[in-house]
């Protein structure tokens, strides 16, 4: 069996929870709401199921001039590391619009970049699993897509 982290639907194939959390980032993003209660409450979800699902479902949007991604990794302080990610980014032709590391503790730091993905490539999951199976990456999150 295929070990794909990543998948793409068809809405209707999406469990209705799922679009309920997609609605309620999208009303806060849009600062209609400012609490993740109200966002909650007004697509009818409870606020616990907002933070179970916010990091794993974002809409898909086709466009030509690529898309923004942020994420953000926890790695071991090892010299080269951070050159290896940014090699598998280079590689994978994805540009990178800002990198920030905070300062070691206790071996680990935390990188959060945000990368633009040309709109040519169409599997962005590519980069990520290369970037999750280098020695020392703890682990990734994705933060934003745009």
């Amino acid at each position: 069996m295929d070990e794909s982290k990543y998948f793409i639907v068809k809405k209707k194939a999406v469990p209705e929870v799922l679009l309920k959390v997609v609605e309620a980032k999208r009303l806060l993003d849009s600062e209609k709401v400012f609490t993740v209660q109200d966002a909650a409450d007004i697509v009818g979800i409870s606020r616990s199921s907002f933070y179970k699902y916010k990091d794993d479902i974002f809409p898909f949007h086709e466009n030509a001039r690529g898309k923004t991604i942020t994420f953000m990794l926890q790695v071991d302080d090892k010299p080269g590391l951070l050159s290896c990610v940014l090699n598998c980014v280079a590689k994978n032709e994805a540009n990178i619009l800002t990198i920030h590391q905070s300062i070691p503790v206790n071996g680990i730091a935390s990188l959060t970049l945000s990368i633009e993905i040309p709109g040519h490539i169409s599997d962005t999951a590519v980069i990520f699993d290369e970037i999750e199976a280098l020695d020392g990456i703890h682990y990734l999150k994705i933060l934003a897509r745009e």
